[in-house]
């Protein structure tokens, strides 16, 4: 959504030779989030040996889903809020084949809004492999970082590991140079940036530097548990 998309294949070849390895597309339909974005075609277009890891904003997705897994997700993400049959989005995207490579699976991720209460996860955990908390409510680059966020993903950890499942953790919005080391510091397993890289400037630096801030503080938390 941040990238220079009249450039976009030279932006991402220069962040894909720093090291990024996940491009995340934010899908929005204009109802369930105010902007809109791209959908399928687009994502089918965008050529790239990078994960492709697709988060849709939008409403109802349950009919829409089989479109985006055509299109070569290789991680769907739904948000909670967006269905009142968000156990039948995730019990669909299990039985679905990654259009890149079969045998790989597709992951299935679940999105809840800063308002959304935590205690909604409950009956998903044993459909899931990733949660996405997203730190700004959903709709436009740029927001700052919702505090109140971090005690949620505190809770969100100590959830999962009481439940025992191998369920992957991730925050999105509002991450930036300033903030960087901050949330690495919460251990989620993927960390969101849109702004922060795609700047119209610079997008390999910065995309280096968000990478070397996590790889530090990592190395840090490596450092402490030998």
């Amino acid at each position: 959504m941040t990238a220079d998309m009249m450039n976009l294949g030279n932006e991402l070849a220069a962040i894909e030779q720093v090291g990024v390895k996940l491009l995340h597309f934010d899908v929005m339909d204009g109802v369930f989030a105010p902007m809109l974005t791209l959908g399928p075609p687009f994502i089918k277009s965008v050529k790239t040996p990078m994960f492709k890891d697709v988060h849709l904003m939008i409403d109802d997705p349950v009919e829409k889903l089989p479109g985006y897994v055509a299109a070569g997700a290789d991680m769907i993400t739904v948000h909670v809020e967006s269905t009142r049959h968000i156990h039948r989005a995730l019990q669909l995207l299990k039985t679905a084949k990654n259009a890149n490579e079969a045998e790989r699976g597709l992951l299935r991720g679940v999105a809840l809004n800063p308002g959304t209460p935590l205690a909604s996860l409950d009956p998903l955990l044993d459909e899931v492999d990733i949660v996405f908390l997203l730190a700004v409510n959903p709709g436009w680059s740029g927001q700052s970082f919702i505090e109140k966020t971090i005690d949620r993903f505190c809770s969100l950890k100590a959830t999962i590991i009481e439940s025992g499942k191998p369920i992957r953790t991730g925050l999105d919005g509002g991450i930036t140079k300033d903030n960087i080391e901050r949330i690495a510091r919460l251990g989620a397993d993927v960390i969101v940036t849109g702004s922060a890289v795609f700047d119209g400037k610079a997008p390999a630096e910065n995309a280096k530097f968000m990478l070397e801030a996590v790889r530090r503080i990592s190395g840090e938390f490596r450092g402490h548990n030998t």
